[in-house]
């Protein structure tokens, strides 16, 4: 996803031999024929990255994508009557970021924003858990996370945090048009200031098996109503 993603600057790219080819023909079929690609064995990347990285034979060397502003965000849907967005409260597990990002491509979310600190940056292991969904959702760190709520209050986002112990459900606050759904963080939940801030609190429907679920399962269950009450 990141060599055919145009925006997408690509440095080097060091390959074993077992997928050297398929790296080159992704290459091809990319027109990027200005990307070198090294041969490497698996004990040379395992050394060239982080300890315990799950690399599947290839690592790339390669720029930060593009960063766009909530302001831009809002303005590329102007006129969009359905747009989904999420919002992370201080979320800093790259790999539940990831897997949101995963989740946000599944299920047609324009963006996922997170505030500029206690979030995690666009490193190996996000993109990794992402599977390739950092290339086409925009990941957007919004200085002031209050600020930026208010913006797409502004702009005629509904905002539904979600938080266990609301009153209704997610699919019984029938939320419709543009919408932002907030999420707290893995163990302190919402921000009081960010709960605050948000037009209604909802939560998913659970047995009480269990007291909740990883915020990335959340997330994605959330995003599955929005877009089945959307289609």
């Amino acid at each position: 996803m990141a060599i055919a993603n145009p925006q997408r600057t690509i440095h080097k790219i060091w390959a074993t031999e077992n997928v050297r080819d398929e790296v080159v023909a992704a290459l091809a079929d990319a027109d990027r024929n200005d990307v070198a690609v090294d041969a490497a064995g698996r004990t040379d990347l395992d050394e060239m990255l982080p300890p315990g990285t799950v690399h599947q034979g290839m690592a790339m060397h390669c720029a930060p994508l593009p960063q766009i502003s909530v302001e831009e965000l809002i303005a590329d849907h102007r006129d969009s009557e359905q747009c989904t967005v999420l919002v992370l409260d201080q979320v800093t597990d790259p790999h539940n970021v990831g897997a949101i990002l995963r989740s946000a491509a599944a299920f047609g979310a324009a963006a996922v924003i997170v505030p500029d600190r206690h979030a995690p940056p666009e490193t190996g292991v996000l993109a990794k858990s992402a599977s390739g969904a950092l290339e086409t959702v925009p990941y957007i760190h919004a200085g002031n996370l209050n600020q930026t709520l208010d913006k797409l209050k502004g702009a005629h986002f509904w905002l539904a945090g979600m938080d266990g112990y609301a009153e209704q459900t997610l699919a019984e606050a029938k939320l419709h048009g543009r919408v932002g759904i907030v999420m707290g963080s893995e163990g302190e939940g919402l921000r009081r200031l960010t709960r605050e801030s948000c037009d209604f609190l909802v939560k998913l429907p659970m047995s009480d098996r269990i007291e909740s679920l990883n915020v990335s399962n959340a997330a994605a269950v959330a995003l599955y109503e929005l877009y089945r009450t959307k289609s």
